[in-house]
């Protein structure tokens, strides 16, 4: 499965970006997928994960209560909604799912087969 993540862009402090991941290649209801994110300097970390059906959800503590992962499988879209942004969230965002698993694989540290390119997110404070 191919994805590509877009959306990203410079945003103050206290506001809000919509980020999406379209999937394509093949059948976009069978992956869990993920958004995981790189800032300057740091590793990539884990952010939220989402079941086939979006029905079960988990996030990284960080973000918990401020962002808010979504998916449209008509549209083959992953989304992931994100308020109250702070300049800590500044980052390369990724989407990505693994072959198989469940979102314990993506939360868990499991290993990612598929990874679209990233998109920047710049908070200013």
């Amino acid at each position: 499965v191919q994805l590509q993540a877009f959306g990203g862009g410079l945003v103050q402090a206290g506001g809000s970006l919509r980020l999406s991941c379209v999937a394509s290649g093949r059948t976009f209801s069978d992956y869990v997928m993920g958004w995981f994110r790189q800032a300057p300097g740091k590793e990539r970390e884990f952010v939220a994960a989402i079941s086939w059906s979006g029905g079960s959800t988990f996030y990284a503590d960080s973000v918990r209560g401020r962002f808010t992962i979504s998916r449209d499988n008509a549209k083959n879209t992953m989304y992931l909604q994100m308020n109250s942004l702070k300049p800590e969230d500044t980052a390369v965002y990724y989407c990505a799912a693994p072959e198989g698993g469940t979102i314990q694989t993506i939360f868990g540290g499991g290993n990612m087969d598929y990874w679209g390119k990233g998109t920047l997110v710049t908070v200013s404070s």
